[in-house]
């Protein structure tokens, strides 16, 4: 018979006289053993185990070990501790995952629009960046950039950007240099303004990997990572990188884009109570300046008829001045000369 180990196998023990009448005991990667279907021996226990015949699956072969009670202790310790390892993995994985969603809800449940989606003549900006991705093309596959030995010349720096357009994106790092140390950052650039996500500082990435994890909340955003050289006056210096976009799942884009779209709809009416305002003061503003316009339309028609007369005055006044200027000089010729027929009877 061929030997395997009880832990690798899944067992079920009978035994004629068995305690437990017609029910089987189970065995699933364990050195637990039922003492109605084993027997101790002067070597320790032996583990009288059934299994399936691979040739004849209506046929059970019987397999034999005999294990010490050191053995047994030893297997059980081994499997218990695989068996909290993996755990303590799947636990650490759905706590990410619940921090993940945690942190997408508060950065959607704080989500303002911009100034420019508030003020554009289109609602389809707004809709875009509220909805997010398309579901029926989404695809939530993770996109890798990586480089390996990229030179970083001397009093020189490289900028990697990356664009991201599905909020709630995990972003992961990973940078090593040869020989030398660097300068690292990371920011994120978006409408609003430059965030730094990682500030520049100079990192041993000779040494040791340099790694991060962080997440993207609002979107569009533009990732910089950034590589500077600029204080080495006499070395080059080679980069590799690998940088891990993960999108979020469809459970997430959903209930981020709902989130989304309460904040957005409490901005958009918010605003809209303001435009309301503006736009009676406005309206009151401009009715104002109509009556204004109308008086002065009126006060100007009077005004033109008053010049009209003015004028009209000024033009007899000139006649009658030009008449009186000949008066004068004619008179005042008569009065020095004489008149010319005093002179003729003379």
């Amino acid at each position: 018979f061929r030997i395997r180990r009880a832990v690798a196998l899944r067992f079920r023990y009978r035994a004629p006289s068995c305690a437990h009448n017609s029910r089987r005991c189970h065995l699933i990667k364990s050195a637990h053993y039922c003492q109605s279907h084993s027997r101790e021996t002067d070597y320790g226990i032996q583990v009288v185990a059934r299994a399936s015949n691979p040739h004849n699956p209506k046929r059970d072969e019987r397999y034999f070990r005999t294990m010490t009670a050191k053995e047994v202790v030893e297997e059980d310790a081994a499997t218990a501790l695989e068996s909290d390892t993996a755990m303590a993995e799947e636990e650490a994985i759905d706590l990410e995952a619940r921090a993940i969603a945690e942190a997408m809800q508060s950065a959607d449940a704080s989500y303002v629009p911009s100034p420019s989606l508030l003020s554009a003549d289109d609602s389809a900006p707004l809709l875009a960046q509220v909805d997010g991705p398309d579901l029926t093309i989404f695809n939530s596959k993770p996109n890798v950039y990586q480089a390996k030995a990229v030179p970083v010349h001397l009093r020189a720096k490289l900028d990697i950007p990356i664009h991201v357009s599905a909020g709630g994106s995990v972003v992961e790092y990973e940078i090593n240099t040869d020989l030398y140390d660097i300068g690292f950052g990371v920011t994120a650039e978006r409408e609003e303004g430059i965030t730094n996500v990682k500030e520049k500082s100079r990192v041993d990435s000779h040494l040791e990997p340099v790694t991060g994890k962080f997440l993207v909340g609002s979107v569009p955003c533009a990732l910089v990572f950034s590589f500077d050289n600029e204080y080495s006056w006499f070395r080059e210096k080679k980069v590799s990188y690998k940088i891990t976009v993960t999108p979020p799942n469809v459970e997430n884009v959903v209930t981020g884009r709902r989130l989304r779209a309460k904040k957005a709809l409490e901005a958009v009416e918010k605003d809209q109570a303001e435009m309301d305002e503006r736009y009676e003061t406005v309206a009151q503003k401009r009715s104002e300046l109509e009556d204004a316009i109308l008086r002065l339309e009126r006060e100007l028609t009077e005004k033109k008829k008053s010049m009209d007369v003015v004028a009209k005055e000024e033009k007899w006044l000139d006649k009658k001045l030009a008449v009186r200027k000949e008066q004068i000089t004619m008179l005042s010729q008569r009065l020095k000369n004489g008149w010319a027929d005093e002179k003729s009877e003379k």
